[in-house]
C-alpha cells in the first residue's frame, strides 16, 4: 500500500487485440491467464517463469453451468479453499515468492477478512519460504469453517481475532501499512484485494467464462457478480478495459449497499458495516470502490449506464437460496443466491432475449451450513477436505479494535 494511503494501479490499461478477444474459446483458462496477465506484466517475469506460476496456480476449473434459458453460472468454488478468492491468493503468493531473494528480510503478509480471503490466502501461502501472513478477522462474524480454516493452518500463518467488524480488521492492517515504526521492523505487504496483485489474477475467469459462452454460440453476456469490497466486480471492469466485450455489469450487495445507492443518487457515502448470512459481503466502505473511480474518471456516466447495483436483505436471500433449489435443483451459498437475484431482477428490467446472464457463484455451500433450510442443507455434499478440518485444533489471538493492541502484538511476536 502506498505511503499516501492510496492504492496501485496500472500506468496504462493494455488493449487485448482482436484476434485473441474473437477467438477467446480455442484457448484453455492456463493460456488466456498468461495471455493476460502477460499484456499487464509485461517483461517482469520472464514468460518460461510466468507460464508455470500460473499452471501452478490455477489447476482447477471455473465451469459456466447452465440453469435455465440465459441464465448461467460461474462456478468459482473448485480450488483448495473453495472460495473465489483462490484465485488471486495462489497467483499473489507465487509471484511474491519468485521476487523474494533467498537473504531477503522475511516478508510479513497482513491480510482482513470477512470471510473467504482468509482461507485462501492462508493455503496460498502455506510453507511458502521467508513468507509469514497474519490473518485478522472478525469475531463472531464468519462460520464455523470459514473460522477452522483461518485458525488451523500452524507453520507460517497466525490468526488474530479482532472484537469488532471486517471494516475495524481492514483499518488495523491500513493503519499497519503507514505506520513508520512497524515499517521499520517490518517487511510489510497485503494480501487483501487491495493488492493489485489479487486483482490481476480476477480477470482471467471472465475472459474464461466468455470463452465457454463463445463455444455454446453466445457472444453478448450480463455478469451478476456479489460484492462486498468490490475487488471482484474491478476485476471484471479491468478485463472490459482490456476490451472483453461485457454488456452489462451488476453490482449486488447485501445491506451494506454504499455502492447501489451512490449508484442510485450520485452521492458516495461510507458507513458501518451490517452483519449478515452473506458475510464475506459485509462491507460499508469498500476499498476498490477508488480503483473503478480511477478506472472511470474521465467518464463517470459511462460507469453508472455499465454497472447497475441491487441490494438485499437477509429475508430475501433465503427466498432466493429456496427459489433456486425448488425450481433448479441447485444449492447456492448466501452470496452466490444475492447475485443470481440481482440478475433475475435485471433481466425483468432490462429484458434482452439475446444477452446470457452470468451470475457468479463465490464461494461453496458447505461453508454456510447454519444459512439453510433443513431441506435444502441435507443436498449439501461436504468435501472431504473440509471433513478433516474439524479434527485439527484452532489457535488465534483476541484482540480489541484499537490500533496501539494490534502494533503491540505485531512487536512483540517478531
Amino acid at each position: 500500500m502506498p505511503q499516501d494511503k492510496g492504492l496501485y494501479m496500472p500506468v496504462n490499461i493494455p488493449q487485448l487485440d482482436d484476434k485473441f478477444i474473437n477467438n477467446l474459446d480455442q484457448y484453455s483458462l492456463p493460456e488466456i491467464a498468461f495471455h493476460v496477465a502477460k499484456n499487464l506484466l509485461g517483461d517482469d517475469i520472464a514468460d518460461d517463469d510466468l507460464k508455470a506460476i500460473i499452471y501452478d496456480a490455477i489447476s482447477f476449473l471455473a465451469p459456466v453451468v447452465k440453469l435455465e434459458e440465459n441464465v448461467f453460472v460461474l462456478e468459482l468454488f473448485h480450488g483448495p479453499s473453495l472460495a473465489f478468492k483462490d484465485f488471486g491468493a495462489r497467483f499473489m503468493s507465487r509471484v511474491m515468492s519468485y521476487f523474494l531473494e533467498a537473504d531477503e528480510k522475511q516478508l510479513d503478509v497482513l491480510v482482513a477478512t470477512s470471510g473467504d480471503t482468509g482461507g485462501a490466502v492462508a493455503l496460498g501461502f502455506l510453507g511458502v519460504p521467508n513468507t509469514r501472513v497474519t490473518i485478522l478477522f472478525p469475531k463472531g462474524k464468519v462460520s464455523d469453517i470459514q473460522e477452522l480454516q483461518l485458525t488451523t493452518n500452524g507453520q507460517n500463518i497466525r490468526a488474530v481475532e479482532i472484537d469488532g467488524t471486517f471494516d475495524d480488521c481492514q483499518a488495523l492492517v491500513k493503519q499497519a501499512f503507514t505506520d513508520a515504526e512497524l515499517n521499520e521492523k517490518f517487511r510489510l505487504t497485503s494480501a487483501n484485494s487491495i493488492n493489485i496483485a489479487r486483482l490481476i489474477p480476477q480477470t482471467f475467469y471472465y475472459f474464461n467464462a466468455y470463452a465457454q459462452l463463445l463455444k455454446q454460440g453466445i457472444d453478448k453476456v450480463v455478469f451478476s457478480v456479489p460484492s462486498g469490497n468490490f475487488g471482484n466486480i474491478g476485476a471484471g471492469l479491468l478485463a472490459w478495459k482490456m476490451g472483453l466485450p461485457v454488456e452489462h455489469f451488476i453490482a449486488a450487495t447485501n445491506v451494506n449497499d454504499t455502492v447501489p445507492e451512490f449508484l442510485k443518487t450520485g452521492v458516495y457515502q461510507p458507513k458501518p458495516s451490517v452483519a449478515t448470512l452473506s458475510n464475506a459481503m459485509d462491507v460499508g466502505d469498500p476499498s476498490n470502490w477508488v480503483r473503478i473511480a480511477d478506472l472511470f474518471k474521465d467518464d463517470i456516466e459511462k460507469l453508472k449506464t455499465l454497472v447497475t447495483g441491487y441490494r438485499y436483505d437477509d429475508d430475501e436471500t433465503l427466498n432466493a437460496i429456496k427459489f433456486i433449489y425448488d425450481n433448479n435443483n441447485y444449492v447456492a451459498c448466501p452470496h452466490t443466491a444475492i447475485a443470481w437475484q440481482a440478475l433475475k431482477d435485471w433481466q425483468q428490467d432490462n429484458y434482452r432475449g439475446d444477452f446470457a446472464g452470468v451470475f457468479l457463484s463465490t464461494a461453496h455451500p458447505c461453508k454456510f451450513p447454519d444459512v439453510y433450510p433443513r431441506s435444502v442443507a441435507g443436498k449439501i455434499i461436504v468435501p472431504e477436505r473440509v471433513k478433516a478440518l474439524a479434527k485439527k485444533n484452532k489457535k488465534s489471538v483476541a484482540l480489541g479494535k484499537d490500533f496501539e493492541g494490534f502494533k503491540k502484538y505485531l512487536l512483540e511476536n517478531k
